[in-house]
């Protein structure tokens, strides 16, 4: 059991680190992304933390865990409702790129370790992954997302989502202080 649970913070700790490392947020590396790509980046980050909220909602027993993940859902499902109104808007389709499929990729691997586990040990492996992944996007988000952003709405709403996320960080971070 204690295998599986540093498996999964492992796994999220990946994640962080391919998020921040797939981006570039070390400097020269960083990709190149247009408005488009950009795009697509957030609203997959935003849909895999719905996707995480849907499991954590359908396994926890816990009550605090099970608000979290609706304050997850709704919260994220709100932004990529923003993103995709505003892609509509400046008639700009989210573009596929490498970014969004190593969040994919990283994301099909958590959520199938996540379906595995049960009681307190899935709520403990599911607030750890909500710490990591928050930590990793902001990150992304203020490091490369909005230093490459052109478009001056887009980057608008980048910047209008990183408080969310910051409060996020902090709330999972005091969920997490209970299962310590």
């Amino acid at each position: 059991m204690e295998n599986t649970k540093k498996g999964l913070f492992m796994t999220s700790l990946l994640l962080a680190v391919l998020l921040f490392v797939g981006l570039g947020a070390q400097g020269q590396n960083t990709p190149k992304l247009n408005d488009a790509q950009i795009a697509s980046v957030a609203v997959t980050a935003n849909q895999i933390d719905v996707e995480y909220a849907e499991i954590a909602q359908k396994i926890s027993q816990n009550a605090d865990v099970k608000r979290f993940a609706q304050t997850m859902k709704d919260d994220h499902n709100a932004v990529i409702g923003l993103a995709v109104a505003l892609a509509k808007k400046l008639q700009v389709t989210p573009e596929h790129n490498a970014v969004t499929k190593s969040l994919l990729d990283g994301a099909k691997t958590t959520k199938s370790q996540l379906n595995k586990k049960k009681g307190k040990v899935f709520d403990k492996a599911y607030i750890d992954n909500e710490v990591g992944y928050h930590k990793a996007v902001i990150d992304a988000v203020e490091k490369v997302l909005i230093p490459q952003t052109k478009n001056a709405e887009l980057k608008t709403l980048l910047e209008k989502v990183l408080p969310t996320l910051k409060i996020h960080l902090k709330h999972a971070e005091m969920i997490q202080l209970k299962f310590k």
